[in-house]
């Protein structure tokens, strides 16, 4: 059957010329063609297959361009890159693949069509769509990938258990796709990624994060992160959130499972935020529990200073995921360190608490808050209206007190040198502690945030510790 539609776009015309030119078969397959049957939009990479070379294909369709795009070339890989408009084409010539053990780098011999729809990871990216003239337009699919789509099915074209350990990454892939399109892995695909787990100690730390923020930037991540629980990947990823599974019983009281919980968080925080640097916050806001999980009879299960060791937990998965360790980092650990402080002021919304608040939380109050209302998981309807209700209390009192004391990322208004200055100071210990004093002074409401008022605090403190005026 042929879908000339999916491909009436003017640079197929000119792959398809540049084809004959050089006496090349040409294909588009892959995502663009997966995405043009499940009607997601218009794609921003193209995948061109030539049974030849793609490198000659490639340089072929810049020559026919109007404004001649620069191609990039990669030799060791057989493939060539350019640019049309705001689309990425690649090409690379029909190949077969052989794996070793211990990398997910193949031996490259030149195929056809058929060998290379062989190693795709699976059928859904199998596809393949004909550029050539007396064709064009024809679909290619060997195994059945268009049922696939229809029955929202995740499945490997060839043998599962010799796709995944070939390359370990498409374990991750296959999670991915399942989470992105909501498609179900096939039973025995999924067995054979919990089959060859192992493997996936060969794939670097960034490949295997790059799908993780893929997962997390779904509509809903907690498909991806349940699948790879279950396909026991989750522990050699992330065994922070594994320590959280499970729920403790002693002397008839219990704790949530904290596991199951998270990802209803993130699932929740999906919702309201593409940013995945706070779905991340949403993901770790928790992982402090479990080394700080206690019970006593008083008081039953508690988790005390959870979230500060949480905060330190961050850099150290950052780290060993070989994740920035810049100012994303410290955003999340951020989020983590003050995930409770609007849960605990929602009870009691008072103005120093709030001033606090928003100078500890500076530009990213509005991100907190954000994820503390994605913490409301209750099942209990009327809970979960009131739990809403005080947050936007929160919300109302943050609006009124920063539009009052202008405290995010405020400096007191007096600096260490009018300090130095007023009481004939070099540095010493006494200028750190009346500043600390006054921005102390400030956030408790008992001073405005004003020099007048700042000043005279100064000279107050000054003299309560021995100071005298210059």
């Amino acid at each position: 059957m042929k879908y000339t539609e999916a491909i009436s776009s003017e640079i197929f015309q000119i792959i398809s010329k540049a084809a004959k030119d050089t006496h090349l078969e040409a294909f588009v397959i892959g995502g663009f063609v997966r995405d043009f049957f499940l009607k997601r939009g218009s794609a921003k990479d193209i995948d061109v297959v030539a049974v030849g070379s793609g490198i000659d294909l490639a340089l072929q369709v810049s020559k026919l361009l109007p404004k001649k795009p620069k191609v990039q070339v990669f030799k060791t890989y057989g493939t060539a890159m350019l640019r049309y408009k705001d689309i990425e084409i690649e090409f690379v010539g029909a190949r077969k693949e052989s794996y070793s053990e211990d990398s997910r780098n193949p031996e490259v011999t030149q195929g056809t069509l058929k060998d290379d729809q062989n190693r795709r990871d699976f059928t859904i990216n199998a596809l393949a769509l004909s550029l050539n003239e007396d064709n064009f337009g024809e679909l290619l699919d060997p195994f059945n990938g268009i049922q696939d789509l229809k029955n929202k099915c995740i499945k490997t074209p060839l043998n599962p258990d010799i796709t995944y350990s070939d390359d370990p990454l498409r374990m991750m892939r296959a999670i991915r796709f399942a989470t992105q399109l909501n498609f179900k892995i096939q039973e025995a695909s999924l067995e054979a990624i919990g089959k060859n787990a192992h493997r996936l100690k060969i794939i670097t730390r960034e490949r295997i994060v790059d799908e993780l923020n893929k997962i997390l930037a779904s509509p809903k991540p907690s498909i991806g992160f349940l699948l790879l629980e279950k396909a026991k990947l989750l522990p050699q990823i992330l065994p922070e959130l594994i320590a959280l599974k499970g729920v403790e019983e002693v002397e008839g009281q219990k704790h949530k499972d904290n596991f199951y919980h998270t990802l209803e968080v993130v699932d929740n925080i999906a919702q309201n935020t593409e940013n995945v640097w706070l779905r991340w916050a949403a993901l770790l806001h928790d992982i402090g529990k479990a080394p700080t999980k206690r019970f006593s009879k008083k008081v039953g299960w508690t988790f005390h200073s959870h979230e500060f060791v949480g905060s330190k937990m961050v850099y150290k998965i950052f780290k060993r995921l070989k994740m920035p360790l810049n100012n994303k980092m410290k955003f999340v650990q951020k989020m983590v360190l003050l995930s409770s402080r609007p849960i605990v002021l929602a009870s009691d919304v008072n103005d120093s608490a709030v001033r606090r608040l928003v100078f500890d939380a500076g530009d990213d109050i509005n991100a907190l808050m954000t994820l503390c209302e994605a913490d409301i998981t209750t099942k209990n309807p009327r809970k979960f209206k009131r739990y809403h209700q005080n947050f936007e209390l929160v919300r109302a009192k943050i609006k009124e007190v920063e539009e009052r004391d202008r405290v995010r990322n405020f400096q007191p208004p007096i600096t260490g040198e009018e300090i130095m200055q007023t009481f004939n100071l070099k540095p010493c210990r006494e200028i750190g502690q009346i500043k600390e004093a006054i921005k102390e002074a400030i956030l408790d409401g008992k001073i405005p945030n004003e020099h007048k008022a700042s000043y005279d605090f100064m000279i107050k403190k000054g003299t309560s510790l021995g100071l005298k005026q210059a």
